[in-house]
């Protein structure tokens, strides 16, 4: 079974036509001050690898497809409030 990627960076690249697909192959490298290489590892990167892709490289690359905050990524953080976590805490306490 295929693991699915963390980001859907290939998804918007492969939405651009042939010319397109190449500016920003030069062009997303340099505007997050990253090596090619490093932007091809960002492109790479499996849901449940350690490694991750700065926040405001994120951002930046949201922007550059025009998607909103968070649509990037493919897969989703489940949190408790930081309140449910100290009421819990505090529960446990007296228990």
């Amino acid at each position: 079974m295929k693991e699915l990627k963390k980001y859907k960076i290939d998804e918007c690249m492969n939405g651009l036509n042939l010319p397109q697909y190449k500016a920003a192959l030069r062009i997303i490298p340099e505007l997050l001050g990253v090596a090619f290489n490093t932007f091809h590892n960002y492109r790479k990167l499996k849901i449940g690898d350690g490694q991750d892709i700065p926040y405001e490289m994120v951002r930046k690359m949201e922007q550059l497809f025009k998607l909103k905050e968070g649509e990037l990524a493919n897969f989703s953080v489940d949190c408790k409030s930081l309140k449910e976590l100290m009421e819990e805490r505090q529960n446990n306490k007296t228990c």
